[in-house]
């Protein structure tokens, strides 16, 4: 009589001994996927703000010039959008990182100077050859934060000034910074558009970076998702514009007292009862405009009615 034996295997099975290799099998086979990490980026790219960087190149490119006269061509290599993370990891240190704000528009943006740009303009200033020299492990020195200045001030002002026909912004430098963790604008999984640009030294290509919030244009998303071949005033709209404000109706009043009176003074009052302002024909009076003072004026007289002259414009108390 031939006796039959089970397997290990086919023993483990009926003890249900071999179900935790069989899940560990399976979960090397199925990975979860992340669709956050997927990158959205709009059919079409952002041509408004290509628009705005091919006409701040051409400005940019003669005033940069007048720094480092070895400059032959600044060129826009490419507009993408990432995480703000991946894109500091990929800035060799160390590195000048300039966070900038761009009022009206909201959020804070970045402008990165490479550390191979910085070392390239000091090499040929002095004479060198048009490549980077190595310098690992150290910061900056004064020097090189004196060509890192320059360039930031010169890269701002010809950005603002191309803005001006377009969006008018006024760019502020909020901080400079060589820490990159204190360079940080966004949370590290937020999308930023990354603007990675470079500049041909004698023939040495050297990197600049700007970086700005995805949500950073949405004021004016129209404009930077859309084609634009040129920038006209529509004489047309701005005339009716201008006509509808002019006919808006506001409640226009003088200040002509501001004091501090006592309740038992107030409730003694009567019709009749004479209140001193102490008001000259010299003294500037606020005019507001509903409930803010936007003028300063001087009382007076118009046939047998008082009146009020504009004098200047209200910015604060230092203007009376």
């Amino acid at each position: 009589m031939s006796e039959e034996f089970l397997s290990q295997e086919e023993i483990d099975a009926l003890l249900g001994g071999g179900k935790e290799e069989e899940e560990k099998k399976e979960e090397e086979k199925v990975r979860p996927f992340d669709f956050s990490k997927v990158e959205h980026i709009k059919k079409g790219g952002l041509p408004g703000l290509e628009f705005i960087l091919t006409r701040w190149i051409k400005i940019f490119r003669d005033e940069v010039r007048k720094i480092v006269p070895n400059v032959n061509m600044v060129s826009q290599n490419d507009i993408y959008i990432t995480r703000f993370n991946d894109f500091m990891l990929k800035i060799p240190l160390p590195a000048s990182y300039t966070i900038i704000s761009m009022k009206p528009l909201k959020e804070n943006a970045l402008l990165v100077l490479d550390s191979r740009l910085v070392f390239t303009i000091v090499s040929v200033l002095f004479g060198g050859p048009p490549k980077p020299f190595k310098v690992e492990g150290r910061e900056f020195t004064k020097l090189e934060m004196k060509v890192i200045n320059d360039f930031i001030k010169t890269i701002l002002e010809t950005f603002e000034s191309v803005w001006e026909q377009i969006y008018p912004v006024k760019i502020e430098i909020k901080s400079v910074e060589l820490n990159p963790n204190l360079a940080r604008i966004v949370s590290p999984s937020e999308k930023v558009i990354v603007v990675e640009l470079s500049i041909d030294i004698d023939g040495y290509e050297a990197p600049i970076f700007f970086c700005f919030p995805q949500n950073m244009f949405l004021p004016i998303k129209d404009f930077i998702y859309s084609e634009v071949t040129q920038i006209e005033e529509d004489v047309a709209w701005k005339n009716y514009l201008l006509e509808k404000v002019n006919k808006i109706k506001v409640y226009l009043w003088v200040e002509l007292l501001k004091d501090t009176f006592k309740v038992k003074d107030i409730l003694e009052w009567k019709e009749g009862t004479k209140i001193e302002t102490k008001i000259s024909v010299n003294d500037l009076l606020k005019v507001y405009v509903e409930d803010k003072p936007k003028f300063l004026g001087k009382l007076g007289k118009k046939k047998d009615k008082f009146a009020v002259k504009i004098k200047d414009i209200y910015i604060g108390e230092n203007n009376e």
